[in-house]
């Protein structure tokens, strides 16, 4: 990547984040796209936020930003970081800084005018990038050699950038996973190792947000073996120990084959246990959200399905555990009959059965159970837990049917069955 630059890139030409560039850049100051954005443009990957790095102070990032008729919102002014709108996209402009103390989770910063020195304070060389207004790449710490290569690598002393803050920890392998290859850096990983203890002091949120990002990557499974090795995955996902990895191989390997979309949720399926109860700590110690934890639950609550299984008992089971829960049964099912098929026949007709079992489960639709209280109000019954009761054991027959009573055969029953 010598002489590498994105002055190619489209985003780069937007006519406001130049001007924007131009009012910072003014004056003697200098301001340059950091980060992500240049790494993504280098290796051709979609851009999704452009972040700017600048001499400016906040005051005068402000000031300069107004001027030039752009919205701006402090969002971390303490940071040295506030947010300019500029063309309908909001760029993070943070002035140039260096960590003077930090405990593990917090940096108190100073600013300056050092762009060398703000380099060295970031995590990983590939992250360290910036770009000129024309798109000339600037590179203080081999960042793009070790993107040419796939390294990933912490800059200076991978142990003392872990101690400044210990995300950094999983960031390593979320940024492995996502643009390294081969084996982790050596230095990286020991450091990893013998500091994951750091990681108890991190909030669930932002544990899980780095979990749920790794489990995104394209193939993270190599990156969880990495991480179940040096104790690390152990620490994040404790549920996770003692329970094979295997699943996780088959799983990537059947949305890639079969064209299903990334799941991190069905991929951390794929590495737990299907326990209720440990899903559940799962879920409360990292603060899944309600439609994670109970998409997590239901799972584990749902019965694991034959191959052979008829279809209309799948669609009685689809009805009282939920499509999603069954649906993401299915697919790991799937995963792990076609990843065995290779060399057993027998997983072979497994997967062919599963891959049967979820095309009806996918295109199944939930049918409405025809009788309300109301109805049975008219038969005269009173409202009350006898009519809950009776509904309920009326549904039960119905589903049994394969949801082939009528409302005319449920009243006859329910009358039937009134005193």
């Amino acid at each position: 990547m010598s002489g590498a630059s994105i002055a190619g890139a489209g985003w780069l030409q937007d006519a406001d984040l130049q001007r924007l560039l131009a009012a910072l850049n003014a004056g003697g100051d200098e301001a340059r796209i950091a980060g992500g954005a240049v790494r993504n443009a280098l290796l051709g990957q979609a851009v999704a936020d452009v972040d700017i790095a600048t001499t400016t102070t906040p005051e005068e990032t402000i000031r300069r930003a107004k001027a030039a008729g752009f919205k701006v919102v402090p969002t971390g002014i303490e940071h040295g970081t506030v947010t300019v709108i500029a063309g309908g996209a909001g760029h993070e402009v943070t002035t140039l800084r260096a960590d003077v103390e930090t405990d593990g989770r917090r940096a108190r910063v100073v600013f300056g005018r050092d762009w060398k020195a703000d380099a060295e304070r970031r995590d990983f060389t590939i992250n360290a990038l910036y770009a000129e207004a024309d798109g000339t790449i600037v590179d203080f710490v081999g960042g793009l050699a070790d993107l040419e290569s796939r390294t990933l690598r912490f800059i200076g002393d991978a142990e003392t950038r872990i101690r400044e803050d210990y995300l950094r920890i999983l960031r390593f392998f979320r940024f492995f996973a996502w643009y390294g290859s081969g084996r982790p850096d050596a230095e990286g990983l020991k450091a990893c190792a013998r500091l994951k203890d750091g990681l108890d002091q991190l909030s669930a949120e932002r544990v899980w947000a780095e979990l749920k990002k790794l489990l995104a990557a394209r193939d993270p499974s190599r990156t969880l073996l990495w991480m179940r090795q040096a104790g690390v995955l152990t620490k994040a996902l404790p549920e996770s120990e003692k329970w094979g990895m295997d699943a996780i191989h088959g799983l990537v390997a059947a949305e890639r084959d079969l064209g299903w979309e990334v799941d991190p949720m069905l991929r951390l399926e794929a590495v737990v246990p299907p326990d209720a109860e440990r899903v559940r700590v799962l879920a409360e110690r990292l603060k899944l959200s309600n439609a994670e934890a109970e998409r997590l639950r239901s799972w584990a609550r749902a019965p694991k399905l034959k191959p052979d299984c008829a279809e209309s008992d799948l669609g009685k089971t689809l009805y009282r555990a939920g499509r999603q829960p069954i649906v993401d049964r299915l697919r790991l099912s799937l995963a792990s009959a076609r990843s065995r098929a290779v060399e057993n026949d027998g997983a072979l007709v497994e997967a062919g059965g599963y891959s049967r079992l979820l095309k009806f489960a996918e295109k199944w639709t939930t049918p409405t159970f025809p009788l309300k209280g109301a109805d049975l109000q008219a038969l005269g019954m009173p409202a009350g837990p006898d009519m809950g009761k009776l509904l309920k054991r009326l549904e039960e027959e119905w589903v049994e049917s394969g949801f082939g009573l009528d409302s005319g055969a449920l009243l006859e029953r329910a009358a039937a069955g009134l005193p």
